[in-house]
């Protein structure tokens, strides 16, 4: 999924950020979703998931998670170009369960957006 965001978001970024923000165009498939944000500010721009649609426009920097580590500095550091870095934190799967569970997220650079995709173990 990161390899598809990448690719869509340097043929068209607009319309990408536009679908996953919809969860459009195949970055949904159950709980894989991309996120994005400028690496200018940081601001979260695109999120694919309903569930952390309230994450719209915060610095991604502040996130930290429920046992109190501060995540979003990790994933903004970590997104590089032509690299891909591995970020590990506790957030809950889509859906009404809002228990936190282990998330690792692979974040990398493009065009001018950080770009992660993560899983749930």
């Amino acid at each position: 999924m990161l390899t598809k965001t990448v690719s869509a978001l340097k043929a068209d970024k607009a319309k990408t950020v536009d679908e996953i923000n919809k969860g459009e165009g195949g970055f949904l498939d159950r709980d894989i979703y991309p996120f994005c944000f400028n690496l200018s500010d940081g601001k979260i721009v695109a999120v694919g998931s309903n569930n952390a649609k309230q994450f719209l426009g915060t610095d991604i920097r502040v996130l930290k998670d429920a046992t109190g580590k501060v995540y979003g500095p990790e994933l903004y550091d970590g997104a590089k170009e032509g690299q891909t870095n591995e970020v590990s934190y506790m957030f809950p799967r889509p859906g009404s369960d809002k228990t936190p569970v282990t998330k690792v997220s692979f974040v990398t650079a493009v065009v001018d957006l950080g770009c992660g995709v993560g899983y749930y173990k």
